[in-house]
């Protein structure tokens, strides 16, 4: 990978490559974006086989979360921090010493949760940096409800496009992943009447979920093939791709997971079927609103605002999209690019 070109390509401003030899520590930070106020990006922590894959995908998320900072009227762009998980890692001293690392940043980056990085991993880079989403009564709290928030109204939103209404009590969904987040958006549309299948490669935890909220348990392996609705992914992004993308039988995709598509053509291959793609950088924002007004001007916004918030984005983005006669997620990504460039414009880049 030429990290250079990449980054004049994609505009990037600052990537990091860390390496600690007592922790065994290996990560990537990418700063993508601080026209506005400082970048904001959780810790993924994942095994990944190669360095090259482990960039690349900091670099995508991280851009994705300045998508995010800008369609969401935030202060703030995006970055990440990516984090090789290997056997061999002592975790608490490489989240001690990211810790370290952010705090050198002083404030240029703030960093939170991600996959792999819970509240205990946040307190150990928490007991070294300022800069981090702190786990605790100090913190903004309720992410994943935040999150969730938004999700379930930008999921309204789409219903609404298509049929005027929501009729939640007539519709089935299928929720992928019972994680904080999958575990609350399936609670909301269970107790509103929908009909919800979801699917948890976890066995434990797909036993326990589904049978305290009433599910219906779905074999990951057949996720994709239920005729619903709405699919909502709430696990890992790169999921739609050539092999998935026509397994589909649902009217929405609108869920939690970032970068659900392997690739934007997968988003126009998603509209030539029909399927109604509600892009994750614009729908899952809730909890970095909550984080960044916290960090940014110091004030936890209510959830029920967050949700109505990002509700009222999606519907103003499809809305577009059919004046377009275009897919959702060009026309979102199209827009946060317009609205970004009048932001460095503004700086002077």
């Amino acid at each position: 990978m030429e990290i250079l070109d990449a980054m004049a390509r994609h505009g990037f401003e600052e990537v990091v490559a860390i390496h600690d030899g007592d922790s065994g520590l290996r990560a990537f930070l990418a700063v993508h974006d601080t026209s506005a106020g400082p970048a904001f990006g959780g810790i993924r922590s994942w095994t990944y086989q190669r360095e090259d894959e482990a960039l690349r995908d900091c670099l995508r998320l991280a851009r994705a979360m300045t998508a995010k900072c800008v369609l969401a009227g935030l202060r703030a762009g995006g970055g990440k921090l990516v984090l090789l998980d290997r056997p061999e890692l002592d975790r608490e001293r490489a989240y001690r010493h990211i810790g370290r690392v952010v705090e050198r940043m002083g404030g240029r980056f703030y960093t939170g949760p991600d996959v792999g990085t819970g509240p205990r991993e946040l307190s150990w880079v928490a007991a070294q940096s300022r800069f981090v989403t702190h786990p605790g009564p100090q913190g903004p709290g309720q992410l994943a409800e935040s999150t969730c928030a938004g999700v379930v109204e930008g999921i309204a939103a789409a219903l609404r496009h298509l049929d005027g209404t929501e009729r939640w009590e007539q519709r089935t969904v299928v929720v992928q992943g019972l994680g904080e987040v999958g575990s609350r958006v399936a609670q909301v549309l269970v107790s509103r009447g929908v009909r919800v299948l979801a699917s948890e490669i976890d066995p434990e935890r797909a036993e326990r979920v589904t049978s305290e909220l009433g599910l219906e348990r779905l074999d990951p392996a057949r996720e994709l093939g239920p005729v619903c609705d709405v699919f909502i992914p709430c696990a890992l992004g790169g999921i739609l791709h050539d092999l998935s993308v026509v397994r589909l039988h649902c009217r929405v995709v609108a869920g939690a997971a970032n970068n659900v598509l392997a690739s934007p053509a997968h988003g126009r291959r998603l509209f030539e079927r029909g399927i109604l793609y509600v892009p994750d950088f614009l729908i899952n924002a809730g909890a970095l609103i909550r984080g960044a007004r916290f960090h940014l001007d110091g004030v936890r916004e209510d959830v029920g605002s967050i949700g109505a918030r990002i509700g009222e984005a999606v519907e103003q983005v499809l809305a577009l999209a059919a004046e377009q006669g275009a897919p959702p997620v060009e026309v979102a990504m199209r827009e946060a690019e317009a609205r970004l460039a009048l932001r460095r414009a503004r700086r002077g880049d």
